[in-house]
């Protein structure tokens, strides 16, 4: 995941209505919204032309005639001359927290391939942040580190030398540092390698590159001396719930919630002062390096699922393995470099299918879902594995990413009821990229990356979702290249279907919403394109004009 630095005065300036839930409405009058065309995602009656709606409750979902008949007399009636209403938008995989933070200082050139460029742009933020205890950067490739002609860490001390700095790779799945935050963070060469991680060496001679857990540990140290709790709320209200109501998304499971810098606190502030305009459920993360009894306990306490409530505390989010072009993500088989030069080369485990097994036996049952992110083909297995021995059918657990799976384990998604989270809306997802791990993984294991129709056909069911702001937060994008990327395509049908009833029944609440009838709440958006009749190379064009939630117009397209 990746953070950015939040620009307030371009947000929201010329689309949007207010987000702010106490908008005065006319809650006691019904609202009539006809002459649409509806795709209610609901098998039973899958098309309509009028919604009746009165406060966050659908009365009637159907033709125009019989709503007409239905709807009291005073009904505000809003004529939508045929546009295409849909549920509104599940995104069951983003961190809506971490893009609204303001911890980040600057953020560097991806593109960039000479990270002795970056010297002068680290020198400007510290110059421009002088009182910020450590420095906080953003968005280089890990590629440009490896290929620098000095040791990267040698470029960053040129660069700040008297305070901690920190950068995200724009994976998040590696830090560099410089040597005054490897000396706060009490990381020497003889430091072993954390659970989870790598901290990259050559010749015993440290490199300022953290991988993986190595990284993740220093970087919440980091944040944590920001005390940033206000910028955390107030770039969720500023920015991200904006946001996700100007795109459709009306519920969204975050998919790393730091509970040990309270932000389950912070996401319990924005609900208690009505602020939200989403339905939320977070994904407590569970951290590799703390002793498991004590951690258990504690993700136990913070278990909330009240029914009446926008915010659930009801997922676990961890990671079995890390990513593919850090040679991390974890294979049966061995990369076909050994960039790390350690006595295994099949990638790494953040948790082992034993602790994962672990973790579920005792905290299923407190309700708790798990989301667990596998991209590599033995990090799936082992992550299947675990849900099988220790879990029950009656969990909803996830895996999400699911770029390379065993032929083996495809069947097994469904048999476990497990979901299977992909994010498509990427570039780096598309069938055309596919071979650009090839020098990695071997052309065989490279191929059929994502493979959503196979899973499709073993009767899987699948959500897609954004990992905002990895990729786009546009679930059009998302939808267009799920039917477009071929060979592992999916239906129109059941790329909506995954964003909203797929979505729901994941976040417990398909009985709510997730698509269109009578008695479920009011949430639901217009569009300005017909995206059945559309090509399908066009679909990513598409706009929101209306997003209604909870009965409310929370975001409207000028």
């Amino acid at each position: 995941m990746k953070l950015i630095t939040i620009l307030f005065s371009v947000i929201f300036t010329t689309n949007s209505c207010s987000t702010d839930p106490k908008i005065p409405i006319e809650t006691n009058s019904e609202k009539l919204y006809y002459n649409a065309k509806i795709f209610t995602v609901d098998d039973t009656n899958p098309w309509a032309e009028a919604i009746l709606i009165k406060g966050n409750k659908i009365l009637f979902v159907g033709s125009n005639t019989e709503a007409e008949k239905k709807a009291d007399k005073n009904a505000i009636k809003i004529d939508l001359k045929g546009k295409l209403i849909l549920p509104g938008f599940h995104d069951v995989h983003m961190h809506p927290m971490e893009v609204g933070s303001t911890t980040t200082a600057f953020v560097l050139n991806e593109e960039e391939t000479n990270a002795e460029n970056y010297i002068s742009v680290i020198k400007k933020a510290s110059k421009d942040n002088p009182n910020v205890e450590w420095l906080i950067g953003f968005g280089h490739s890990i590629n440009t580190l490896f290929e620098a002609k000095r040791n990267p860490l040698q470029i960053i001390d040129e660069a700040v030398s008297d305070r901690p700095v920190i950068i995200m790779e724009q994976t998040s799945h590696s830090m560099w540092i410089n040597s005054k935050g490897l000396e706060l963070a009490g990381i020497t060469e003889a430091t072993p390698n954390p659970q989870g991680g790598i901290i990259m060496k050559e010749k015993g001679e440290l490199l300022g590159i953290l991988i993986d857990n190595a990284g993740d540990v220093v970087f919440q140290q980091a944040v944590t001396s920001l005390n940033d709790a206000d910028g955390e709320y107030e770039g969720m209200v500023s920015y991200v719930l904006p946001e996700l109501a100007k795109h459709g998304i009306t519920s969204v499971s975050d998919a790393r919630t730091y509970w040990k810098r309270d932000q389950h606190k912070t996401w319990k502030n924005l609900a208690d002062d009505n602020k939200l305009t989403a339905r939320f459920n977070l994904g407590l993360w569970a951290y590799p390096t703390e002793d498991d009894a004590t951690q258990i306990s504690s993700l136990k306490k913070l278990f909330s699922n009240d029914e009446n409530s926008l915010l659930k505390i009801n997922q676990i989010k961890l990671y079995s393995d890390g990513i593919t072009h850090n040679t991390t993500a974890a294979l049966h088989q061995n990369y076909k470099e050994n960039i790390f030069g350690l006595p295994t080369n099949n990638g790494l485990n953040y948790f082992t299918q034993e602790r994962i097994s672990k973790y579920i036996k005792e905290l299923e049952n407190v309700g708790f879902d798990f989301h667990i992110h596998a991209i590599g083909n033995r990090g799936v297995t082992e992550a299947l594995n675990a849900i099988e021995q220790s879990g029950t059918i009656k969990g909803r657990h996830r895996l999400t990413h699911v770029e390379i799976i065993d032929a083996t384990d495809i069947n097994r998604f469904a048999r476990l009821n497990v979901t299977a989270d992909a994010q498509v809306a990427g570039d780096f997802t598309q069938p055309v990229y596919w071979h650009d791990n090839d020098y990695l993984l071997g052309a065989e294991l490279a191929d059929n990356q994502i493979p959503i129709k196979s899973l499709k056909e073993a009767g899987a069911r699948i959500t897609l979702s954004s990992d905002w702001n990895v990729s786009s937060l546009n679930p059009f994008v998302g939808i267009q290249n799920a039917v477009t990327r071929s060979p592992q395509n999916i239906s129109l049908v059941e790329a909506i279907k995954a964003y909203t009833i797929n979505g729901a029944y994941v976040m417990r609440q398909e009985d709510k919403v997730g698509s269109l009838k009578t008695g479920k709440l009011a949430d639901f958006i217009v569009l300005d394109t017909d995206i059945f009749t559309a090509s399908i190379n066009e679909i990513n064009q598409t706009k929101v004009v209306l997003t209604v939630f909870d009965g409310e117009e929370i975001y409207k397209r000028r």
